[in-house]
C-alpha cells in the first residue's frame, strides 16, 4: 500500500488524468449504445409462476398482467345511464389500440345500453372491466404504463370517476425519486462542519462522484449483457455515495492526523493509506461479499442490483485509494482548517486521541473504566429497539396503502367499497384440461367457494390450447379479505395444500393457484425459505476474512454477533413504524402493511457490509495501538476509539442523512428503505460500534487478539496493520509511544 500510495502522489497529474479519461471514455461509450434495463421476475418451481408458464406455452394471451379498470358514478347518477355508457365504450376501443393488449372488452352495447352487469355492483353504482397484457408488468415500460393510465383517467367527469388498480397503475404514477443530489449536498454540509476546511469537505464528494460516475456508465453496458433491474443504478449511486464518501473521509482524516502530529505531507498522505487505507480495502471487499451473497437466494431479480451495487462499491474503493491521494498531493496542507494549523504553529506537533481533551477522549476514559454499565445500558436500547423484529410479517402493501388522491388509491377504495376488498387482488385458477374432465373444474369451483374467506368463484373461462392439448380452463377467484391481509395468505397456502388437491382427486388434472397475489405471497416464501442460507454464507465468509487480517477469533465473532444485533434492531424499527403504525403519520404513511418481502435481504447484504466497515475502522486502529503499546489491549482499546471516534461518528451521519433522504418520496417501499437503512445506521454507529464493541473488548482483555496455533498456521496472513509494525511485530515500542501506554495506563 505504500508503493501504490507513493506513486499516486508523485505521480498525481497522471493519476487525476487517468480517471478523467476513464469517465468520459465510459459516459460517450455508455450513452452511444445505451441502456437495456428490465425487470425479470423468476421463483422456479412456484404455483404462481408454473402458472405463468403455462400459459405462455398454450396461451401467450392470457400469460401476461391483469388490470382491473374500475368505474363508478356520482349522486344520483348509475352506470345504467347510456351516456356513461359511450364513455366507457370509447374507452376500450382506445385501449384496444396499445401495444400488448391482448383482453378489453366493454360491458355496453354500441348504443350505451348495459348489458353485462357481471362485474356491477347490486347499487349499479361501481363497476370493473378487465384488460389483459400479453406482457408481465415488470415489462411494460413507463411510457407504455402511462398512456394507458392516462386513457383510463381521461374518461372521467363530473359524473363518473374511471382509474385503473393495477400494477401499471403504479407503475405509472410512481415517479422515480432520487435521493443522491440531496444526499451530496447533505454530506458536505456534514463534511465542512467536521473538518472546517472547504478543500478538505470537497475531496470525500469529488472522489466518490468519479467512481460512481464511471460505475453508472459501466452498469449502463453491462445491462445489455446482464439482466439488470430499473432500480439499479438508483441503488448502486445511493449506496455508492454512503459508503464511497465515508472511505475517502476516513483517509482524510487519518491524513489530517498525520499534518497534526509533524509528518510532511507526502509522509503523511501515504501512511494515511497504508493505514486508513487497508482499512477501507478490506471494509469494502466486506461489503462487496455481502452483496454478491444475494446470489445465494436464487432469485433473478436481485442478481442485476448486487452486481451494480458491487461495482459502485469497488470502484468507490479504487479511487478512494488512487484518485484521493493523487487530489491530496495537490492541495498539501490547505487540507487541514485554520484552527489545526494555529494550534500546530503555537504547540506544536501532537497525537491526535492521545490526550483526555475533547469529548471522544473523555468517552474512551468512561468506557475504559465502567464497561459494563456502558454496554449494558447499549445493549438495552438496542435490545428494546430490536424487539418488534419477532412480529415480522413479510409481504406486499396493497394499494389501500397508497397516498390518499392518487389514481390507484381511488380505484382501491371504489372497488372495496362497492363489492370488497378482495376484488382489488383477485386470484387465478389456471388448468389444462381435456373434453372429459370437466366435471374435475366443476368440483373445484364448488370447493373453492364454500372456503370461509372466498367472496365470489367467477365462471370458468375456457380457452382453446395454442398447442392442441385441451382447454385452458381460467377461474378467477376473489377473497374476502384484502391482498396484504394475513387472511389471503392463509387463503391461498389451504387452497393449493388442502382444498384443490381434494377436489382433483386421483383425475391427473393439475389445478395451479396464480394471480398477482399469489406472486408475491410466492416471493415472500422463496426469500424467507432462502434467508437462513444467505445469512449464513455471508456471516462465514466475513468471520474467516476478518480472522485473517487481526489473528483473531473473538473479535470476528464479536462482529458477527454485533452486526446482527443492529440488522434485528433495523428491521424492529420497520415492524413498529410499517406493521403496527407506530409514528407513521410523521412520515405520511397511510395505513399499515406488512414489511416488504424482498426489503429484509437486502437490509442485511446493506447494512452487514456498512457495520463491517465501521468494525474495520475501529478495531484496525486499536489493533494498530495494541501493537504500538507493548501488548496493552486497555490502551490498545482507548486510544483506537479516542483516535476514531469522531469520525465514524461523522460518516455514520453521511449516511443517516443519505439514507433519510429516501423517506421525502411518496413510495411506501422506498420510505422503508429509508427507515431501516438510516436507523440501522444510526444503532450500529451510536450504541454497538461507540459503547458495545469497545466495552466488550475491554472486558475480553487480551482475549481480543488470541488464535489458535493451528488455525495460525493454516489461515491466510492479512493484514491492515502499517508496514512497520507487521515487519516486526513483537517489538517493544518505541520510546514515545511506551510513555504514551503509560500514560494513559495511570
Amino acid at each position: 500500500m505504500r508503493t501504490l500510495a507513493g506513486w499516486c502522489v508523485r505521480h498525481r497529474r497522471l493519476v487525476v488524468l487517468l480517471w478523467l479519461i476513464v469517465l468520459v471514455l465510459s459516459s460517450l461509450v455508455a450513452r452511444s449504445v445505451g441502456s437495456s434495463f428490465s425487470n425479470n421476475f423468476n421463483f422456479p418451481h412456484t404455483q404462481s409462476f408454473d402458472a405463468i408458464n403455462l400459459l405462455k406455452s398454450v396461451a401467450p394471451g392470457q400469460s401476461g398482467d391483469s388490470e382491473q379498470v374500475v368505474f363508478g358514478t356520482h349522486g344520483d347518477k348509475r352506470l345504467t345511464d347510456p351516456a356513461i355508457g359511450q364513455r366507457i365504450n370509447h374507452m376500450v376501443s382506445q385501449i384496444k389500440t396499445l401495444p400488448h393488449v391482448s383482453v378489453a372488452s366493454s360491458p355496453y352495447d354500441a348504443a350505451g345500453n348495459l348489458v353485462n352487469t357481471t362485474n356491477i355492483n347490486r347499487n349499479q353504482t361501481v363497476g370493473w372491466l378487465p384488460v389483459k397484457f400479453d406482457k408481465l408488468p415488470n415489462n411494460i415500460t413507463h411510457a407504455e404504463s402511462k398512456q394507458f393510465v392516462d386513457i383510463v383517467t381521461s374518461a372521467s367527469t363530473h359524473d363518473l370517476t374511471v382509474a385503473d388498480t393495477g400494477p401499471l397503475a403504479e407503475n405509472a404514477n410512481n415517479q422515480s425519486f432520487s435521493s443522491t443530489g440531496i444526499g451530496v449536498l447533505l454530506a458536505l454540509v456534514v463534511l465542512l462542519l467536521v473538518f472546517g476546511s472547504v478543500f478538505a469537505a470537497l475531496l470525500p464528494i469529488v472522489s466518490a462522484l468519479f467512481a460512481l460516475g464511471t460505475a453508472y456508465s459501466l452498469i449502463t453496458l453491462l445491462s445489455h449483457g446482464i439482466g439488470m433491474p430499473d432500480i439499479s443504478p438508483e441503488v448502486m449511486l445511493l449506496i455508492g455515495l454512503g459508503v464511497g464518501v465515508d472511505y475517502a473521509l476516513f483517509i482524510v482524516t487519518r491524513h489530517r492526523q498525520g499534518l497534526v502530529a509533524g509528518r510532511d505531507t507526502e509522509e503523511s498522505i501515504v501512511n494515511a493509506v497504508n493505514t486508513s487505507g487497508r482499512a477501507v480495502m478490506f471494509a469494502g471487499i466486506i461489503v462487496c461479499i455481502a452483496l454478491l451473497g444475494l446470489f445465494a437466494l436464487g432469485v433473478s431479480f436481485l442478481y442485476g442490483l448486487a452486481v451494480s451495487a458491487a461495482i459502485g462499491v469497488a470502484l468507490t474503493m479504487v479511487a478512494a485509494l488512487t484518485l484521493l491521494p493523487a487530489m491530496l498531493g495537490f492541495i498539501g496542507p490547505k487540507v487541514m482548517s485554520r484552527k489545526q494549523k494555529r494550534n500546530l504553529a503555537q504547540n506544536g506537533p501532537r497525537i491526535v486521541g492521545a490526550d483526555n481533551k475533547g469529548f471522544w477522549p473523555n468517552w474512551a476514559n468512561r468506557v475504559q473504566r465502567w464497561p459494563w454499565l456502558s454496554a449494558g445500558i447499549a445493549l438495552a436500547v438496542v435490545v428494546a429497539i430490536a424487539l418488534p423484529f419477532f412480529s415480522l410479517r413479510l409481504g406486499s402493501a396493497d394499494q389501500g396503502t397508497d397516498p390518499a388522491g392518487t389514481q390507484t388509491r381511488i380505484a382501491f377504495d371504489m372497488l372495496s367499497k362497492g363489492f370488497g376488498p378482495g376484488y382489488t387482488g383477485p386470484l387465478m385458477l389456471v388448468a389444462v384440461v381435456q373434453p372429459d374432465q370437466q366435471h374435475v373444474i366443476d368440483n373445484v369451483v364448488h370447493a373453492v367457494s364454500q372456503q370461509p374467506d372466498v367472496a365470489k368463484v367467477a365462471q370458468p373461462l375456457s380457452i382453446p390450447s395454442k398447442t392442441g392439448s385441451g382447454d385452458v380452463v381460467l377461474i378467477n377467484v376473489y377473497p374476502g379479505s384484502s391482498p396484504q391481509n394475513g387472511a389471503t395468505t392463509d387463503l391461498v397456502n389451504h387452497l393449493r395444500s388442502v382444498t384443490v388437491p381434494q377436489a382433483v382427486g386421483d383425475s391427473g388434472v393439475r389445478v395451479l393457484v396464480g394471480g398477482t397475489t399469489a406472486i408475491y405471497i410466492d416471493f415472500a416464501n422463496v426469500l424467507s425459505a432462502k434467508l437462513p442460507l444467505f445469512v449464513a454464507v455471508v456471516v462465514i465468509l466475513s468471520f474467516l476474512l476478518l480472522m485473517a487480517v487481526f489473528r483473531s477469533v473473538v473479535i470476528p465473532l464479536t462482529a458477527a454477533c454485533m452486526n446482527l444485533l443492529s440488522i434485528g434492531a433495523a428491521l424492529g424499527m420497520l415492524v413498529a413504524v410499517f406493521q403496527w403504525g407506530d409514528l407513521g403519520g410523521l412520515i405520511g404513511l397511510q395505513g399499515t402493511s406488512p414489511v416488504e418481502a424482498f426489503l429484509p435481504v437486502m437490509l442485511f447484504a446493506i447494512l452487514f457490509g456498512l457495520s463491517m466497515d465501521y468494525q474495520v475502522f475501529l478495531v484496525s486502529r486499536m489493533h494498530e495501538e495494541y501493537l504500538r503499546s507493548g501488548r496493552d489491549n486497555r490502551v490498545a482499546v482507548r486510544n483506537g476509539l479516542a483516535a476514531t471516534g469522531k469520525t465514524i461518528t461523522a460518516a455514520a451521519l453521511i449516511m443517516i442523512l443519505v439514507f433519510a433522504a429516501f423517506i421525502l418520496g411518496n413510495n411506501r417501499v422506498i420510505k422503508e428503505f429509508g427507515i431501516g437503512l438510516a436507523g440501522g445506521v444510526f444503532v450500529d454507529a451510536v450504541f454497538i460500534r461507540m459503547a458495545i464493541v469497545p466495552s466488550v473488548m475491554m472486558l475480553f482483555g487480551n482475549a481480543n487478539w488470541w488464535l489458535p496455533r493451528w488455525l495460525d498456521r493454516i489461515v491466510p496472513r492479512l493484514s491492515v496493520d502499517p508496514d512497520e509494525l507487521r515487519s516486526t511485530p513483537g517489538q517493544k515500542p518505541p520510546e514515545a509511544d511506551q510513555e504514551l501506554a503509560d500514560s494513559v495506563r495511570s
